[in-house]
């Protein structure tokens, strides 16, 4: 399978989704490269941004099942390397 490097961006609207988008983050652990998050208590969001070494259809699983949780904005950058 071709791998690519990827970014993911999200943003949590409500903390109640945090402890199910890690599990889903853990589930994809061994694609993951780096991962850093913020909470921004001003705009009452949490930030995650997650660094990814996969083949498309993983990233895209990823993509997929946290942009189907509530509450969630996921985008996703990748590079053609």
């Amino acid at each position: 399978m071709d791998k690519r490097i990827s970014v993911v961006s999200i943003i949590i609207y409500d903390r109640e989704s945090v402890s199910f988008v890690n599990e889903i983050l853990h589930e994809y652990a061994e694609y993951i490269i780096g991962r850093m998050g913020l909470p921004y208590e001003k705009k009452q969001v949490s930030l995650i941004c997650v660094m990814m070494d996969a083949p498309t259809a993983v990233t895209s699983a990823l993509s997929g099942k946290l942009g189907m949780t509530p509450n969630v904005s996921v985008k996703t950058n990748t590079a053609k390397i």
